[in-house]
């Protein structure tokens, strides 16, 4: 994810329920004992569990600081074996062979099929030389959110289910909206929302006011997807450009297509962000942070606490323009899914 330098990509989640009164002891008994272990010799597919954020081989957390002001910051490390398919499907055929020859046999049944497969995917499982990863967790504890350094479904997967064992806490993603409370007809907030910030990045001339916070720069770069349907009936259009400037991307929104992704850069105050948001999970990818004019390398507690600020502050910011879109949606000018005055921007 990048608490600590770089740029970062996370999913945002909520965290449910509260942390017991003596969170120092709760929280330090709970890392250590689901911190990372080694995987054994043997079959298993996958090791899980937490480690420093400073050093990832640092499993018993006793130099870590993984405590900074009201944040806790740590890794998940995944380790997991894995056959190639090809390798597997190549070791099987050959076994299918041998086994028929010495049986004096010419077909296989399923189950014998079946035995032969998992003979060989163990066999080379146990050869097979684990590869790790590791994602980067940030937890407010008093706002009660979560960064998770990774967007991929399996990752967010195993990681909401070992912080639920770790700390007796559920996740549920950060969505700036209650799909339940949303009108019939609103099936796809996020892209509606990335959708009319396209729009209202030209507006303007790349300034969008938020009442009660002023102007923010909102300026769409490089790279654009669109989508329409579901499943199997998707249509994606990926457009890229200087500052988004794509007759083909207003073309696709002609035709129905709303924006799922977007590269965006975000100026707040003196600060400026840039970023690939994902409508559907509100996500961001590859954010890069402002660089700070009086950053101090040897104070890592400041630093980690400064960045996460910024984080903050460009998550809250994209929250306002959604809260700002959702005011509009719902008014009464919007029709037919576009207010008039988008109409005649995708007509220009």
């Amino acid at each position: 994810m990048g608490v600590s330098k770089g740029t970062l990509t996370f999913t945002r989640y909520r965290v449910a329920g509260d942390v017991p009164g003596n969170l120092a002891d709760f929280m330090d008994r709970q890392i250590k004992l689901f911190a990372f272990r080694e995987l054994t010799a043997g079959t298993d597919e996958k090791a899980l569990g937490w480690t420093s954020l400073d050093n990832v081989l640092d499993t018993d957390f006793e130099y870590a600081n993984y405590s900074l002001g009201d944040y806790f910051v740590f890794s998940l490390r995944i380790d997991r074996r894995a056959v190639p398919p090809a390798l597997l499907k190549l070791r099987v055929l050959r076994a299918e062979k041998e086994f028929r020859e010495e049986k004096g046999i010419k077909k296989l049944y399923k189950a014998q099929r079946e035995d032969i497969r998992e003979t060989v995917k163990l066999g080379l499982l146990s050869r097979a030389q684990p590869v790790p990863s590791f994602h980067e967790v940030c937890w407010s504890v008093s706002d009660k959110w979560v960064l998770f350094g990774s967007l991929a479904e399996k990752v967010n997967d195993d990681f909401k289910d070992l912080f639920k064992r770790s700390f007796n806490l559920s996740l549920s993603p950060f969505i700036p909206w209650d799909p339940g409370a949303l009108p019939e007809g609103i099936t796809h907030p996020g892209r509606e929302f990335l959708t009319w910030l396209w729009f209202k990045s030209e507006e303007r001339g790349g300034s969008v006011m938020i009442p009660g916070t002023g102007d923010v720069e909102v300026i769409f770069l490089q790279k654009i997807v669109l989508e329409s349907g579901e499943g199997e009936y998707a249509e994606t259009v990926a457009c890229r450009g200087l500052h988004a400037d794509l007759e083909e991307g207003k073309s696709a929104l002609r035709k129905g297509k709303k924006v799922t992704e977007a590269r965006i850069q975000l100026g707040a105050g003196n600060d400026r962000f840039e970023f690939t948001f994902k409508a559907d999970t509100f996500s961001f990818q590859s954010l890069k942070l402002p660089v700070p004019t009086d950053a101090d390398d040897d104070d890592r507690e400041g630093r980690i606490l400064e960045r996460i600020s910024l984080v903050e502050r460009a998550t809250k910011t994209m929250e306002l323009l959604f809260a700002l879109f959702l005011e509009q949606r719902l008014s009464p000018e919007w029709e037919s899914g576009n207010p008039p005055f988008m109409k005649k921007w995708l007509e220009a």
